[in-house]
């Protein structure tokens, strides 16, 4: 592991990439708070709100496997430019819709319809970005690269919130939309600027669906990626809140929308500390155990915010879920770029898009539909609780990842070369 905490920032291909992210990832949290607070304000309806999650999740679900098998046949970088044009075509039409010359109905109709363009894009974008950054960074700076990936991932999450509570206020959401089309142009011209290529070994002529299952295979097979993977989709699914933020916003805490910036950026404060963190301190030992226990923690968080009413311990609590979810992230995708072939990057990330992407939108439908038959709060204590559950579970169905020390992972490795 390279000793230097800036190692993977003098790749200049590696510095485009990261602002490139950062900007598309700004972008689609402006949007994200603005299309959470409108469909909240035209409908009223925690359903409504769980429903913009599973208008996402469906297209990415359904393109996610032929994704990951064109991320792994075609340059990674012309998929991620051709994924963020169509960001931006979404977003230059929520704009459009927005300005006022539809009723409620069918503007509620139009933005689920554009959030699922979205979902289409982005179905295309995990897995070609999964696979860039091992055509940009080398193997063994992939921990730093790692965590400083998560570092601009986080610091957009804590910016996008606010800027987009912020701008919502102010302008409302035509132009909030138009404001993050013009970010999502910034982040296409970032792209352009890389000059790495996505190179392939040459390979027999295999077709689509047994290119597909290799990669599924290889996923299933592996006890430590699979049980990662498990544990992050069904914490992920059942632990979230942030669906239903606009009803603690308006409802519990009885504030406006730049509360609601606020409250969606806590999480992100905290994982940006943490990544930080992990760019001069990376976790080596008890990799599998810091893991489960992080987990743990997040699914008691979630119950804690459930269960109260005062916005600043409520805040305090979503930053610790969100520094605990932050460990998460970085160990996972640790582990799936060090146990990952190069030529098999697109497929398995596109598992794990499966896996954990779309699980964030089902996560929030799931959270729509609970509360609107348990209520507000039972429905978060609820979720909580079922993450613990699946932590427990997990410990025991997957002992290999119980036991994983990364620096045994990265020994291994080097003996392989």
């Amino acid at each position: 592991m390279a000793n230097s905490a800036y190692s993977a920032l003098r790749i200049s291909d590696f510095r485009f990439f990261i602002v490139a992210r950062l900007l598309v990832n700004t972008a689609l949290q402006i949007q994200g708070v603005a299309v959470g607070w409108q469909i909240y304000a035209l409908t009223k309806d925690p359903l409504s709100l769980g429903l913009v999650g599973l208008s996402e999740a469906f297209p990415a679900l359904g393109i996610s496997l032929y994704a990951g098998h064109i991320a792994d046949i075609i340059d990674r970088r012309l998929i991620a430019l051709s994924a963020v044009f169509l960001l931006i075509i979404s977003s230059i039409f929520l704009a459009v819709a927005s300005a006022g010359l539809m009723n409620a109905a069918t503007l509620t109709i139009v933005i689920y319809l554009l959030m699922a363009l979205g979902g289409l894009a982005r179905g295309f974008y995990g897995p070609a970005l999964f696979g860039m950054m091992s055509d940009i960074v080398p193997r063994e700076l992939y921990g730093n690269a790692i965590a400083w990936n998560a570092t601009i991932w986080q610091a957009s999450a804590v910016t996008g919130p606010c800027l987009g509570g912020l701008l919502y206020i102010y302008f409302a959401a035509a132009k909030t939309y138009l404001f993050s089309t013009f970010v999502l142009i910034g982040a296409f011209l970032f792209f352009v600027l890389i000059k790495s290529r996505t190179s392939f070994a040459p390979r027999e002529d295999v077709s689509v669906l047994e290119n597909i299952k290799e990669g599924v295979r290889f996923v299933f097979s592996n006890q430590i990626v699979l049980g990662a993977m498990a544990l992050d989709l069904f914490a992920v699914l059942f632990g979230g809140a942030v669906a239903l933020l606009p009803i603690f916003t308006a409802e519990v805490f009885h504030c406006g929308p730049q509360v609601l910036g606020i409250l969606r950026a806590a999480p992100s404060l905290g994982a940006l500390i943490t990544a930080a963190i992990l760019t001069h301190r990376p976790l080596a030992k008890n990799a599998g155990i810091t893991l489960l226990v992080a987990v743990t923690g997040f699914g008691l968080c979630m119950i804690a915010f459930g269960l109260s009413s005062n916005l600043y311990f409520s805040l305090a609590l979503l930053t610790f879920s969100g520094a605990l979810d932050g460990v998460s992230i970085w160990l996972r995708t640790t582990i799936f770029q060090l146990v990952t072939p190069k030529h098999m990057k697109g497929r398995v990330a596109a598992v794990n898009s499966m896996f954990i992407g779309s699980s964030n939108e089902i996560g929030e439908f799931e959270s729509g539909v609970t509360a609107r038959i348990m209520g507000l709060i039972p429905s978060v204590v609820f979720g909580g609780s079922m993450t613990l559950l699946v932590v427990l579970v997990t410990a025991f169905k997957a002992p290999k990842l119980r036991k994983l020390h990364l620096t045994s992972l990265y020994r291994e490795l080097e003996e392989q070369k």
